[in-house]
């Protein structure tokens, strides 16, 4: 029976998004593949998209190579159908060089060192960029000391008295002595910047030259949150089979305090002020290609647990590459916490449209006056970044002392007070 050829073409990832970058090639053509099976990685703006295949078979060709910006629509390759299979290892007969990933290309190419001499430890035996980097260190090592190439020892030349005696102390060069080694190598590694980190630059430069942004700063006793979490940790984990996380303090405060102070939650839309009546909570999570911030939607519905479930799941698919852009669509406020990277005090951008982003820090024991007594408590700096344009000085420092209050004393947030 006849093969028959389908075409693999650029999926609709999104409403406002037209244009997308060709990420890594699972597959290389001949490769069998299963219907559903992932075969390319798409980058947009906000999110990494995965391409199945529409069939089982093989794929037949690739139209555009890795780093190429697409549109949806265009054709990525084809995939054939029907048709014998190929017997393992028949797509390479011969010394025909194994696929190579784009990073591993470029370290191969700067060593100068052959695909075929490198063992892959990819998929399929594709050449990743750590199989070409461990490879070039044993290449140098192999060669033997003979058939290295020494720079030519320079020509030493002693001032000699005019009695043809070299003066005291002077010796000749003895011939045959090794010059010293060359200074060692400095290598650097020029990448194309991903679509989504071009496109988080061009967002935050965006938020620095349009908005008037402040930052005002606070400081939270963490102790009854702590030993809130401590004393429920064991039967909260066991309920919901997930942990109790300071974040799910914070997005329960926010969105008490939004509710106080409205004009956080709302955004400038042209010449008109846009006041949202629910809390669309972006929580910031560092992913395999950069800073994402999924929405966590009507935060103002859930509960702790289900807060701490929605935060797990953006993470775990974050760093799997699968957050889908609808995920990090809107956005009412955002919240960062660069306290897990051991940062004590920062201020943070503006995601826009929006108008705040409160900052979380690093829990550090420090001595505080309490009473009339100085104690040692866990002590969290806060930060509230605003934009000035539409919230006052007095409205923010409000917000944030609210979020204070309410992590200070969660029990008032359980019982809505």
């Amino acid at each position: 029976m006849n093969a028959s050829t389908l075409e693999l073409k650029v999926p609709s990832v999104g409403e406002s998004v037209t244009e997308v970058e060709v990420g890594d090639w699972l597959k290389q053509p001949g490769d069998a593949v299963a219907q559903d099976e992932t075969l390319v990685v798409l980058e947009t703006d906000k999110a990494t998209v995965e391409v199945p295949s529409p069939a089982a078979g093989r794929l037949a060709s690739i139209a555009r190579q890795s780093g190429e910006r697409v549109k949806v629509g265009d054709l990525l390759g084809t995939v054939e159908t029907e048709g014998p299979m190929p017997d393992a290892g028949s797509r390479m007969p011969g010394a025909e060089p194994p696929p190579v990933m784009p990073a591993a290309a470029r370290v191969l190419a700067e060593k100068g060192l052959s695909p075929t001499a490198v063992p892959g430890t990819g998929p399929g035996g594709r050449i990743l960029k750590e199989d070409a980097q461990r490879a070039a260190p044993q290449r140098a090592a192999s060669v033997p000391l003979a058939a290295q190439t020494l720079p030519a020892t320079p020509a030493i030349t002693a001032p000699v008295a005019s009695t043809g005696t070299p003066p005291s102390g002077i010796r000749h060069p003895v011939s045959g002595i090794q010059p010293p080694p060359s200074a060692p190598a400095r290598p650097t590694e020029v990448v194309p910047m991903t679509l989504i980190r071009r496109k988080i630059a061009e967002h935050l430069v965006r938020a620095k030259t349009e908005a008037a942004l402040l930052t005002t700063f606070n400081e939270i006793d963490m102790s009854a949150a702590m030993a809130l979490r401590k004393d429920y940790q064991e039967r909260f984990q066991e309920r919901y089979g997930i942990k109790l996380g300071f974040m799910s303090f914070f997005v329960k405060a926010v969105v008490e305090a939004l509710k106080e102070v409205p004009q956080v939650n709302a955004q400038i839309r042209e010449q008109s002020i846009v006041y949202h009546g629910y809390q669309d909570i972006g929580v910031a999570i560092g992913g395999g290609k950069g800073l994402v911030v999924p929405v966590i939607r009507n935060a103002e519905r859930l509960s702790f647990a289900e807060v701490e479930q929605a935060i797990a799941d953006f993470g775990q698919r974050a760093k799997d590459g699968k957050l889908k852009p609808d995920d990090l669509i809107g956005g009412t406020f955002t919240i960062t916490n660069g306290g897990i990277y051991g940062s004590l005090l920062s201020t943070p951008i503006v995601n826009p449209p929006q108008s705040g982003v409160l900052g979380m820090h690093a829990i550090q024991d420090r001595p505080i006056a309490l009473n009339g007594q100085v104690v040692i408590r866990p002590m969290m700096y806060v930060a509230l970044t605003y934009d000035h344009r539409l919230v006052d000085g007095r409205e923010a420092v409000t917000f944030l002392k609210r979020v204070k209050e309410l992590v200070e004393n969660p029990v008032r947030m359980l019982i809505e007070v």
